[in-house]
């Protein structure tokens, strides 16, 4: 499964912290991250995590292109709520992407720890057959 992981500065520890308990589970899938976030991500855990541009910069659009295009199957999406951000519309388009393509979206450590588990149990499996369905139909 591919694998977006983004976290915003006040909430990056967090994820470090997530992605670190939850390596070996993190390590059987293909890791995408913004900027910082993957570089810490990969830093802490020495696991392969493929960088785009920080969030800011476009990065959190280069993911919501791969969701579009039904590449991404997860988002692990650590927000701050009580920070303004900048580049606020990039975020909330991120959201609706994953909305309109049914793409599992956690952005706290709490529907976080749902998704992992889930993961874990093979109860994501689903997007590998809408990924094969949709294969078919391009033939």
């Amino acid at each position: 499964m591919n694998i977006a992981l983004i976290a915003h500065d006040k909430k990056k520890d967090d994820l470090v912290q997530f992605v670190t308990a939850y390596q070996p589970i993190f390590s059987k899938h293909s890791l995408f991250a913004t900027g910082t976030t993957g570089l810490r991500i990969s830093e802490a855990t020495g696991l392969e995590v493929t960088r785009f541009q920080s969030g800011p910069l476009g990065g959190d659009q280069q993911i919501g292109a791969m969701i579009a295009r039904n590449k991404m199957d997860a988002v692990f999406f650590f927000r701050d709520p009580l920070t303004s951000q900048p580049h606020e519309p990039d975020v909330t388009a991120l959201v609706r992407l994953c909305d309109v393509y049914s793409i599992p979206l956690a952005t706290n450590m709490g529907s976080a720890e749902l998704l992992i588990r889930g993961m874990e149990e093979g109860l994501l499996e689903w997007r590998n057959i809408n990924k094969r369905d949709e294969e078919l139909d391009g033939e």
